[in-house]
């Protein structure tokens, strides 16, 4: 049974090394996340074991197969009811296939999760076996005619228990991911669909594994001065990625085209998956797969996307020049030959203007951000919008796959449970370099009128507590923390019926607006100001230290902008034609009239390009989230960024819809405006020329 804890405020009293006397009051949040979570003191209080996310039958790696069975038992009998065609069924369709889908999601979620975290082999390896064996068993419903024409029939001609625009459009949902898989195809064509998504997951794989591989040159191709400043191996060096980083201007110009120049076998699996792509779009009756990937989302179409990236390369131009020249001051700084900006250029520079703006370095600022105070101003956001605070909860002993993880409770002002959020935060051997959110189960409204609360889990790489400090934050960690936060949120308020729409379950291009808006509170100094203390002294962050941080982030936007909207359009125009020529044909075209940086001959950025796999057709989709979370932020936030009022409404109106709205609707209702290309871009210019503007006041302000 859990031990409900007396909250209890820790005065913290010493002296540092440097003499000056130690007083910071923290809240419980704050103080628990300054700490490492104790398995010990769990054992003391006599705390009983359980399984992994309290399931009894993970105690055991063992557990997965009892799981597994117990799964395929349930996924057998609801098959047999969906296909009862006695006419006693007396439930919805929609209900029944919400209930199939939750009882594997709630197997493969959760395993998948542990696939790739949990530490132990043993765990890991059966985790994986139970991935393969529901991924199986999701294959094979996928072309159940049985259960396809079931859920057709009552789309096209109603169910016999009547249903809600809700259930309707949640149903309709279901039909499409049938169709994806070309399900209503004839025999024939859906051998094809079945053949090509095996093909694009097989090239789609080897073609990610390969953006990575590293570049061996024979030493003797390189200038005898650069030699070291690359990984050496015998006689030859071996580059491993762009050296953004390095100061030197040659050595990131020979990396740049080393690690990029064309390869073949790339180019082969490139063109291989795109066309595939492009063969199962047309099979299942779209024009391309661009058509086929969109299909639902808030953009709706490809030639909204177009339009919308057309628009904002119009408006970026003259703009993007400004942020371009003053890089090249930068540049111009360093050397006398006055050499025009290059691609391998951009990133080194755009760094040490930020270092030259800040005045201070990383190891100034991470003391004001201490991993507790961060959480407080979480929860400082999260109470003062939506009357919802976050509980840090003890785990069971055997609850968690490793000993440093929080567990967050997120409780309403009702004192009701929304939901747990579990805290993966610090660097660890083996552990994905990833920040992520993983959805472990989804909410849902039960048969008895209860509701099935959502688990998530939040996997962050942070670096863990050198003692006596805790974990401190640069601000760029900042961001991270709270843009996963965001998801974790929307998973929590996004209280749907269906957990086939719960939270993040949603269309590509809206799922980011909660995780993006939660950067706008981090990056502004009126939030900022109430958590970043000292984590020794308890002293507010100086102010001239928080706006150089905040503003610090409005730098370069154009040029910053420009880039994304390049990739987004290459992505674009990938997946709206067969390829017939090499894809660096392609990218040479889009990029001289989407980009101010020139295409520098023999290399093939877009084999690099690692998006195309996991986001074909939908790598615009960040941006437009970005579009209507800058909207939303200007709208309802920016001036009064706690207020309740405005809280409730977006609660309510946007992030307890889930997926269970078109997103398109929900953002015209919301907003009170079209979701138009036109004024997506709007959104993002007015964001841009802000930025600008606030980099003149501040410039006045430190002058």
């Amino acid at each position: 049974m859990m031990l409900n804890l007396v909250p209890i405020k820790s005065l913290l009293l010493g002296f540092t090394s440097g003499g000056r006397k130690t007083v910071a009051t923290l809240s419980p949040l704050a103080t628990a996340f300054n700490a490492k979570p104790s398995e010990k003191l769990k054992i003391w209080f006599g705390y009983k074991r359980t399984g992994l996310f309290e399931i009894p039958e993970l105690e055991h790696p063992n557990g997965f197969q009892i799981l597994e069975d117990k799964a395929i038992s349930r996924t057998n009998e609801l098959i047999d009811e969906a296909i009862d065609t006695s006419g006693n069924r007396n439930r919805k369709m929609v209900e029944i296939f919400d209930e199939l889908s939750d009882t594997l999601c709630r197997v493969a979620d959760m395993a998948e999760f542990i696939r790739v975290a949990h530490p132990n082999i043993q765990f890991a390896q059966a985790a994986e076996n139970a991935c393969i064996t529901i991924s199986g068993l999701v294959e094979k419903l996928n072309i159940n005619r049985q259960l396809y024409d079931s859920l057709t029939a009552i789309v096209k001609y109603g169910d016999i228990v009547k249903t809600t625009k809700i259930d309707n459009h949640v149903a309709k949902l279901f039909l499409f991911d049938f169709e994806q898989c070309g399900i209503h195809l004839p025999e024939e064509q859906r051998c094809q669909v079945v053949n090509l998504n095996d093909q694009i997951l097989q090239w789609g794989q080897k073609f990610v594994a390969g953006t990575v591989q590293a570049r061996v040159v024979n030493k003797k191709k390189l200038p005898e001065l650069m030699v070291n400043y690359f990984q050496n191996d015998g006689d030859d060096v071996v580059v491993n990625g762009l050296n953004t980083e390095s100061s030197n201007p040659l050595v990131r110009q020979a990396a740049y085209k080393i690690f990029l120049y064309p390869d073949e076998k790339q180019e082969n699996l490139l063109q291989n998956l795109l066309n595939a792509r492009h063969e199962l779009a047309q099979i299942c009756d779209f024009p391309t797969y661009a058509h086929r990937a969109v299909r639902g989302s808030t953009v709706q179409n490809p030639q909204f996307i177009y339009k919308f990236l057309n628009l904002m390369n119009n408006r970026l131009q003259d703009r993007a020049k400004k942020d371009y020249n003053e890089l090249q001051k930068i540049k111009d700084s360093e050397s006398s030959s006055k050499q025009s900006i290059m691609p391998w250029d951009t990133t080194y520079l755009c760094t040490k203007a930020r270092k030259i703006w800040l005045g201070s370095t990383n190891d100034d600022f991470a003391p004001y951000f201490s991993l507790g105070s961060c959480m407080e101003g979480l929860n400082i956001i999260t109470q003062s919008l939506y009357g919802v605070r976050l509980e840090c909860q003890p785990t069971l002993p055997g609850e968690v796959w490793t000993s440093n993880i929080y567990k967050l409770a997120v409780i309403d002002e009702d004192n009701s449970l929304l939901g747990y959020i579990y805290c993966d935060f610090f660097d660890r051997d083996n552990k994905p370099n990833q920040d992520c959110h993983f959805t472990i189960r989804g909410g849902r409204e039960l048969l008895d009128g209860s509701y099935q609360n959502p688990v998530v889990v939040l996997m962050l790489s942070l670096p863990s507590p050198k003692k006596p400090a805790p974990c401190l934050l640069n601000p760029s960690l900042v961001d991270n923390l709270f843009h996963e936060m965001g998801h974790a949120l929307h998973s929590m308020l996004g209280r749907t019926k269906y957990q086939h729409v719960t939270g993040t379950r949603c269309s590509t291009d809206f799922a980011e607006v909660p995780s993006i808006l939660m950067e706008y509170f981090s990056s502004d100094p009126k939030i900022v100001s109430l958590f970043a203390k000292h984590y020794e002294t308890g002293e507010k962050i100086p102010e001239n230290m928080l706006n150089k941080i905040c503003s610090s982030k409005n730098l370069f936007p154009a040029f910053e902008m420009q880039s994304q909207i390049f990739y987004s359009m290459i992505d674009q125009v990938y997946h709206s034609k067969k390829i017939q020529d090499s894809t660096t044909d392609v990218l040479k075209q889009i990029q001289s009239q989407y980009y101010e940086l020139p295409y520098i001959p023999r290399t093939a950025w877009q084999l690099r390009f690692s998006h195309i796999v996991g986001y074909g057709a939908k790598y615009y989709s960040y941006q437009i989230s970005r579009a209507i979370a800058s909207w939303i932020w200007q709208t309802y936030f920016e001036a009064d960024p706690l207020s309740r009022v405005a809280g409730e409404r977006y609660r309510y109106e946007c992030l307890s819809h889930g997926g269970g709205k078109p997103p398109s609707k929900l953002v015209a209702d919301f907003l009170n405006k079209e979701a138009s290309p036109e004024n997506f871009t709007a959104s993002l210019i007015n964001e841009i020329d802000a930025k600008i503007d606030r980099i003149k006041t501040v410039k006045t302000l430190c002058i």
